[in-house]
């Protein structure tokens, strides 16, 4: 049942055409949605997911470095950034993990923090001809949440870049 469900929620915009971008909007939401295909596995995408102090960009954090980012694949963990001076950020909970479809985070993340009533944040995988197509959502509802969508969206798409990279290189672009 949590299979079916993980799936559904990370993959519920797959019959879109491929792209990075905001596919809804309105003045209270927004949805993205971003999509590449990757000669990987499931294994290798779970674990990747995990690794996130390597792969998210250190300007999108509070401590400048992404080497402080934990992110534990079970359900109730903290995606979390812990300072030099033990102050801990929580930028999101884990609600569903499946090392075969994916991960789902209740994230509001930065500058959403606090003005949202749902930010849920999906990364998932889907077979595809050549290896897997990779799948990260973001729907996000709140008052007036829907102003922040492109600058969401240029992060956003930024970080799945990063990720993708870090999937098919073994580490994020230096660039």
């Amino acid at each position: 049942m949590l299979k079916s469900l993980l799936a559904a929620a990370v993959l519920a915009f797959t019959a879109m055409p491929a792209a990075a971008e905001v596919i809804e909007r309105s003045a209270d939401h927004f949805v993205l949605r971003y999509e590449v295909g990757l000669e990987t596995t499931p294994e290798d995408l779970y674990h990747a997911i995990g690794e996130v102090g390597q792969w998210w960009d250190s300007a999108h954090t509070y401590s400048g470095d992404a080497a402080n980012l934990t992110l534990p694949l079970q359900i109730g963990a903290c995606f979390c950034e812990r300072l030099a001076d033990g102050t801990v950020f929580e930028h999101g909970r884990v609600t569903a993990a499946d090392p075969e479809t994916g991960v789902l985070l209740d994230a509001p993340l930065g500058p959403l923090k606090g003005k949202t009533t749902r930010a849920d944040l999906g990364i998932g995988w889907s077979p595809a001809n050549a290896g897997w197509t990779l799948v990260m959502t973001y729907v996000v509802r709140g008052t007036g949440v829907g102003a922040w969508a492109d600058g969401v969206d240029a992060v956003m798409g930024g970080q799945f870049s990063r990720f993708s990279h870090f999937v098919e290189y073994g580490e994020a672009p230096t660039a």
